[in-house]
């Protein structure tokens, strides 16, 4: 379909296309066996500015919104999902500033962002805080001038690579959710460590590890916003930072399509090709169909987001859910349109069937969305009566 991109907005989807052909696609196996770091790849991001596409351009950046980043963050996951996970977490890890983030905050930090400098990360998880945002047990205490931090954060995306982090803290543990805050926290920062690197299923060439803060000593400047908005900035950051997830479904579920789509018309069985067989032309029907009903719900979404619409955060859960089930149900259809083949490692499906698993569960489980997405239908049913 045409979605009517202007110029600029063309021009981002083709380089994005253009770096994925020449840069993801030649070296992506390679990184999944090898479990790399994929940073030759993004320094050539940083070059063609795509790490300032959300930052203003006062700071440095594109000026540009969640839309421009859905379309690359699409190209980039149709080639590789570990690629694309790491430069989308670096845009959810800068959310926080730039949402909430003081006019010395942003001058200090995003420059640096948006030239691809410095990556970023953003660390709400732990153990007992998954889905349950509200959970956090890591504590920020205010000494003075500085805050000091303990606890653990895990499953941190670019964790260790990153020289910037966003972090939420309970200030007030005894407030609940109004106890937390959100911080700016340096790599290098005396007391911030890190934990192993994990070893993954899938998006094996994004970076998992720990971050483990022991009476770890910043600035009480480094406070975003203020004390007990900790919550609703992670809820705001998550409900900009969706629609790229969904995204990262439609990109991956276009990949395989593509690669299941090619193979069937070469693949010859009983004297025909097997894109020939009904059985497989309605799994490619249905395949085409729901990629195509995701990348609409995904880009009307993120331009939902970008009109400044004060509550966005049912339809960001509804783009997140749709694509990422729609990228798991087609990554498995490619695996059985391929047979044998897509179960074997000289095709790419069965490696984007193992990523596409985490989409439905990062940055909030499906499941926890449909949750989201029910109390916002009992709210507006509320209204109704």
């Amino acid at each position: 379909m045409d979605y009517f991109l202007d110029e600029e907005q063309l021009m981002i989807r083709d380089l994005a296309r253009q770096i994925s052909d020449e840069k993801i696609i030649p070296v992506r196996a390679e990184l999944d066996e090898k479990e790399e770091f994929p940073w030759d790849i993004m320094k050539a991001l940083a070059q063609s500015d795509f790490f300032g596409l959300a930052i203003p351009e006062e700071y440095g950046g594109l000026g540009k919104g969640c839309f421009e980043l859905a379309i690359a963050v699409e190209e980039l996951s149709r080639a590789c999902l570990g690629v694309s996970t790491t430069f989308a977490a670096n845009a959810l890890g800068t959310y926080p500033l730039l949402l909430f983030g003081t006019d010395e905050q942003k001058k200090k930090y995003l420059p640096d962002i948006a030239s691809g400098k410095r990556l970023v990360a953003f660390a709400i998880t732990e153990a007992n805080a998954g889905s349950d945002a509200a959970g956090v047990q890591t504590t920020a205490r205010l000494e003075g001038d500085e805050y000091v931090l303990n606890g653990t954060k895990q499953w941190i995306t670019n964790g260790g690579e990153a020289e910037i982090y966003t972090v939420i803290a309970m200030t007030a543990r005894n407030k609940g959710p109004r106890g937390a805050a959100a911080f700016v926290i340096e790599k290098g920062t005396p007391g911030f460590n890190f934990g192993k690197k994990e070893n993954k299923m899938g998006i094996r060439a994004s970076v998992t590890r720990e971050l483990i803060f022991e009476n770890c000593r910043i600035p009480k400047e480094n406070i975003i916003g203020k004390a007990g908005m900790g919550f609703i900035i992670a809820m705001k950051t998550l409900d900009s930072s969706r629609t790229g997830v969904g995204a990262q479904g439609v990109g991956v579920a276009q990949g395989a399509f593509e690669t299941a789509t090619k193979y069937a018309s070469e693949r010859h069985q009983f004297g025909q090709p097997v894109i020939s067989f009904q059985a497989v032309q309605h799994l490619l029907a249905d395949m085409a169909i729901q990629i195509e009903a995701s990348r609409s719900l995904v880009y009307s979404v993120s331009k939902f987001i970008d009109s400044g619409a004060k509550d966005v955060t049912k339809e960001s859960a509804m783009a997140k859910v749709y694509a990422t089930d729609v990228a798991m149900k087609v990554t498995v259809d490619a695996v059985q349109v391929m047979g044998g083949a897509g179960y074997m490692r000289e095709y790419p499906v069965e490696k984007m069937m193992r990523d596409a698993k985490i989409l439905q569960i990062y940055e909030g489980t499906n499941q926890i969305q449909r949750n989201v997405i029910g109390q916002a239908l009992i709210k507006e049913t509320a209204k109704m009566r």
